[in-house]
């Protein structure tokens, strides 16, 4: 069970730790609203991760096989998506948000559903964690619903505890950044985030696969 309990911590980390979209986007608001704003934006990407790893560990296999099989369609659909979320905080002004009083829970479940459809528009997520799953033989059909529960709530911890240690240490700097520097990073974020999704749609009218 310990062995379940590592290696699930461990493949949260792998899937939440690479530096695409859903990173980039975690330290614009974490720059631009505070930590917190930053941590509610990756736990909306870890559920999406946790939906998928639910997916791939329990063997739901019609599921995956859809996936795989309109293949194309998800990846082009996502990297539109990603793109026009881009150009959204390449246009937003971070004056206007100011400005702006919202309700603190709605703002945070608004930054937690946007985060979540952004990762989850990007099922080949899937791909990735059968490779880890099968690298680590981490669950299979001989393993208990109780160990592999266990399993999914320890990739949970993983990916939850790497979202707060980067909005932990991206807050250290939130001080030194003025209306024109979060100007700056909004740009910057937009930027990565479109360049990203177009090097993806790129990648997928080429016919290649992008983990």
């Amino acid at each position: 069970m310990f062995e379940t309990i590592w290696k699930g911590i461990f493949i949260g980390l792998c899937i939440s730790a690479p530096m695409g979209p859903i990173g980039v986007l975690v330290i614009q608001r974490t720059l631009n609203r505070g930590k917190y704003y930053g941590i509610v934006t990756g736990l909306g990407a870890t559920a999406s991760d946790l939906l998928y790893a639910i997916i791939t560990g329990f063997g739901m296999s019609f599921v995956v096989n859809f996936l795989q099989a309109h293949q194309f369609g998800f990846q082009t659909f996502g990297s539109i998506f990603v793109f026009l979320f881009g150009f959204y905080l390449f246009r937003s002004n971070p004056v206007r948000q100011l400005t702006k009083k919202p309700d603190m829970k709605e703002s945070y479940m608004q930054d937690l559903g946007t985060s979540f459809a952004l990762n989850i528009s990007n099922p080949l997520i899937i791909v990735l964690l059968m490779a880890l799953y099968a690298r680590f033989n981490f669950i299979n059909l001989q393993t208990s619903f109780l160990e592999s529960a266990v399993g999914m709530l320890a990739i949970l911890i993983g990916a939850t505890v790497w979202w707060f240690v980067l909005t932990y240490f991206v807050n250290l700097f939130r001080h030194k950044f003025n209306l024109r520097g979060l100007r700056f990073v909004n740009i910057i974020t937009g930027s990565i985030i479109m360049a990203l999704a177009l090097i993806s749609l790129i990648l997928t009218l080429a016919g290649d696969v992008l983990l």
